[in-house]
């Protein structure tokens, strides 16, 4: 009786808490961006003298004592969000007519006069119809230090409204929008070699699972002394310990909608024991995926294996509602055409992709990371 009764009182509660937090969040980017709008047109064309931004910053902070998050670092943020962005919602067909709109904004005011006006000068700036892949709603939910992080690491356009996309959708924290943005998931989504679009007949289905997967992922939790053993059986066992180690941090690079298993999960078939190294179930496709570890580069003969074992899950351990089980051969090396070549004639839906380590990553990437005490304990 009293269940549905606190059921709808919780509903309206955490849709009123949403709305307030999207409400303040759009105010605060607005604010944000009028601020480096004045702060780049003061400190490119008025402040000459060195370590202006520092010393406005130290006023702010004796004249509202506590004030948080207008540091000179921050401010120079806040000027980057609006010579980044500025060029592109200026494309909107209404911009100019907006600047004489509800916020007051004058084309022809002074920077130094327009500050007070300016805090609102995003919301109107952005309002609809705006560039056509430009979406304001979503723009608008994505915090500020998102949007910093995105600045930074994401040099596109398309690159940027993708990631803008990934956490309105999947409510992404800072933490892993930086994993997406190091894992370069804009470029590596939807291309890992496969036979999907051959396999899974139902086309949307398909379309899923190729978008579910990328051919490479950064495993830069993995301990890179130990591999490179002279036992290849070592190294594959030295990199799945380090991944159900790390399960979490695991289900974060392959993507959302992931539930481990197990690894080296047992099947029996034919009186035959076979043992897949991990083993995942995906909510979105509905499919059991196996993934198959190789510490070195691919080699055809893996699609026979992971074959063999795709058919038993199928027979013996899929649910009757679910879909075909997917295969995934994780190497440290691959030829795609060749993998795109090999995989074709296969009738169970496979494709292969490819891990690097942190001590592959570029010299910038390695340098934004902790070291490895830092890592530890994080872990």
């Amino acid at each position: 009786m009293y269940g549905d009764a606190v059921f709808a009182i919780k509903e309206a509660i955490l849709r009123s808490q949403h709305k307030a937090v999207l409400t303040v969040n759009r105010k605060q980017l607005s604010l944000y961006y009028g601020i480096g709008q004045f702060v780049s047109q003061n400190s490119r064309k008025g402040f000459r003298e060195t370590g202006a931004i520092e010393r406005i910053s130290e006023q702010l902070q004796k004249e509202l004592p506590g004030l948080r998050g207008f540091s000179a670092a921050n401010m120079k943020k806040m000027r980057m969000f609006f010579e980044e962005w500025s060029p592109v919602i200026n494309r909107s067909p209404l911009a100019n007519d907006l600047r004489n709109g509800e916020y007051g904004i004058i084309a022809n005011r002074q920077p130094s006069d327009d500050l007070e006006v300016n805090e609102n000068l995003l919301l109107a700036e952005i309002r609809p119809p705006a560039m056509n892949s430009f979406n304001c709603d979503e723009f608008l939910q994505v915090p500020f230090s998102h949007h910093i992080e995105i600045i930074f690491r994401a040099k596109t356009l398309d690159a940027r409204l993708f990631y803008i996309h990934e956490c309105v959708a999947n409510f992404l924290n800072k933490y892993t929008l930086r994993n997406y943005l190091k894992a370069d998931l804009y470029n590596h989504r939807g291309t890992m070699p496969s036979n999907f679009a051959l396999t899974i007949p139902d086309k949307m289905q398909a379309l899923k699972a190729i978008l579910a997967f990328k051919d490479e992922y950064l495993l830069d939790y993995i301990n890179v002394e130990q591999l490179g053993e002279r036992e290849k059986d070592l190294d594959e066992r030295i990199l799945e310990q380090g991944i159900v180690a790390n399960i979490k941090k695991f289900i974060l690079t392959f993507g959302r909608d992931f539930s481990f298993v197990g690894n080296q999960y047992r099947i029996e078939a034919a009186g035959e024991e076979l043992f897949i190294d991990l083993l995942f179930f995906n909510r979105e496709l509905n499919a059991l995926v196996a993934i198959e570890l190789k510490s070195g580069k691919f080699r055809s003969s893996y699609l026979g294996q992971l074959n063999t074992y795709l058919a038993a899950l199928d027979m013996y351990v899929r649910k009757p509602h679910e879909n075909p089980s997917i295969g995934i051969i994780l190497c440290k090396e691959m030829n795609s055409t060749f993998v795109q070549f090999a995989v074709r004639d296969y009738t169970k839906p496979m494709g292969v992709a490819t891990y690097r380590t942190a001590e592959e990553m570029p010299e910038n990437w390695r340098r934004a990371l902790p070291d490895i005490e830092e890592l530890k304990k994080l872990l």
